[in-house]
C-alpha cells in the first residue's frame, strides 16, 4: 500500500451532470465509471462533489452510495452559483494540497477552463493532476494543462445513445430502414474503413518519434512505463483503448510485430525495454533511398532532396521516415549519408541539398 498513489477527487458536479445530459440524449450522469477508472490508478482517499443539491435530488442518492461527500453551494439571489462553487472547490483543493502531503494525485472533474489555473498551481506543488470531463462540453484549454485527461464519454461502463457513436461504433440502427438504403451506406462506408488505418499509421509515428526522442535526450533505457508517461505528457488524452488495445503492453506487442519498435526484458517484470529496430525497416528504407538516388542520378546527375520523398513513395507507397523515428525527411537523409548509403551536401547554387549514390 505504501507505493500506491493517494488520490483526492473533486467534482464540479453541475458541469458534469448538465454536460452529460445535454450531449448524451438526456441520460443521467453515472459516477461509477469514474470510480472504476480511478481505482486502477490508486487509492481514492477524498471524494467531494460541489453543487446546489436542490437541483440534483436523485443524483445525491447515487453519489452518497459511492461515499462522495456532498458540498452544498446554495443559490442566492443576485449571486452566481457557478462562481461560488468554482471558488470553493479551488480553495479546498489547494488547502488539501498543503495540509495532506501524502496525497500525490488530484482528480479535477470538470470541463470548465476556469479551473486551468488550479491545475497549474497543483502541478506547481508537485501534484499529479488528472482531469475528467464530458468530451463535447470540455474546453480545449483544460486537457493540455493536465498530466492525464479522461473523457467521461470514453470510460468503460458509460452508456451512450447510438446517435452519439464514436469511432468504430456501428451506424445508427434507424438508418438502414430509411428509403433508398443502397444510396445511404455508400458514402458512410469509406470513413469507417479508413479511419482505423489512419489511426494505426498515426500511432506508429507517435510511438516511434517518442522513443527516438527519449533515446536521444538521455542515456537511460526507455521502458514501457516511461514511454507511456511521455506519451501522456505529449497528449494528456492519449489512451491505448482509442486504438483498440486493452493494455499498453498489448499495443507495444502489436507495434513490435510490425517492426516499429523492439521489446527486450526490462529492469522490472512487466515493464519491458523499448527501442527502435537497429535493422529491418531502416535498412530496407536506406536501400530504397540508395536505389532511387542511383536511378535518378544516372539520368540527370545529383538528385535534389526536394521532391525525392515522393519518388520513394512511388516505389514504396508505405514509406514513412517518421515511422522509423525521424522527425523530417532531411534527418532521414542525413542518417543514410552517415551510414554510407548516399552522399548529401548543401548546394548554394541549387538552393537545396543534393544527393549522389554511394561510390563502389
Amino acid at each position: 500500500m505504501d507505493h500506491e498513489d493517494r488520490i483526492a477527487l473533486f467534482l464540479d458536479y453541475e458541469n458534469l451532470a448538465l454536460g452529460a445530459r445535454e450531449h448524451h440524449g438526456g441520460r443521467a450522469f453515472d459516477f461509477r465509471p469514474i470510480a472504476d477508472a480511478l481505482a486502477e490508478r490508486g487509492r481514492v482517499v477524498v471524494r467531494r462533489a460541489y453543487a446546489d443539491w436542490s437541483y440534483f435530488d436523485e443524483d445525491r442518492r447515487m453519489l452518497t452510495r459511492s461515499h462522495v461527500e456532498l458540498i452544498e453551494i446554495p443559490q442566492r439571489m443576485g449571486a452566481s452559483r457557478k462562481n461560488a462553487a468554482d471558488i470553493k472547490m479551488a480553495v479546498d483543493a489547494v488547502e488539501l494540497a498543503f495540509e495532506r502531503g501524502y496525497i500525490s494525485t488530484f482528480v479535477i472533474c470538470t470541463g470548465d477552463s476556469d479551473f486551468t489555473p488550479l491545475v497549474h498551481k497543483l502541478r506547481e506543488l508537485n501534484k499529479r493532476v488528472i482531469g475528467v470531463g464530458v468530451e463535447k462540453s470540455t474546453s480545449a484549454l483544460l486537457p493540455p494543462a493536465c498530466d492525464e485527461f479522461l473523457y467521461y464519454d470514453r470510460l468503460e461502463g458509460v452508456d451512450l445513445p447510438p446517435v452519439r457513436g464514436r469511432r468504430g461504433r456501428p451506424a445508427k440502427p434507424a438508418e438502414p430502414q430509411q428509403p433508398e438504403p443502397a444510396v445511404e451506406p455508400a458514402p458512410e462506408q469509406p470513413p469507417a474503413a479508413e479511419e482505423p488505418v489512419r489511426d494505426a499509421e498515426a500511432l506508429a509515428v507517435l510511438v516511434a518519434q517518442t522513443v527516438a526522442g527519449l533515446q536521444g535526450s538521455s542515456e537511460g533505457e526507455v521502458t514501457a512505463s516511461r514511454l507511456k508517461r511521455t506519451l501522456l505528457r505529449k497528449d494528456p488524452t492519449f489512451s491505448e483503448s482509442d486504438y483498440g488495445f486493452r493494455t499498453f503492453g498489448e499495443l507495444l506487442r502489436h507495434l513490435a510485430g510490425h517492426n516499429v519498435v523492439e521489446l527486450a526484458e526490462g529492469p522490472a517484470k512487466g515493464d519491458p525495454e523499448v527501442s527502435l529496430p537497429e535493422h529491418g525497416d531502416q535498412e530496407v528504407a536506406f536501400a530504397l533511398l540508395r536505389t532511387v538516388v542511383a536511378e535518378l542520378a544516372a539520368a540527370g546527375g545529383p538528385v535534389a532532396l526536394s521532391g525525392l520523398k515522393n519518388q520513394l513513395r512511388r516505389a514504396r507507397p508505405e514509406f514513412s521516415e517518421k515511422k522509423l523515428g525521424y522527425r523530417s525527411f532531411l534527418q532521414f537523409g542525413k542518417a543514410a549519408a552517415t551510414a554510407g548509403e548516399v552522399t548529401l551536401a548543401w548546394s548554394a547554387e541549387a538552393d537545396d541539398y543534393l544527393l549522389t549514390p554511394r561510390q563502389g
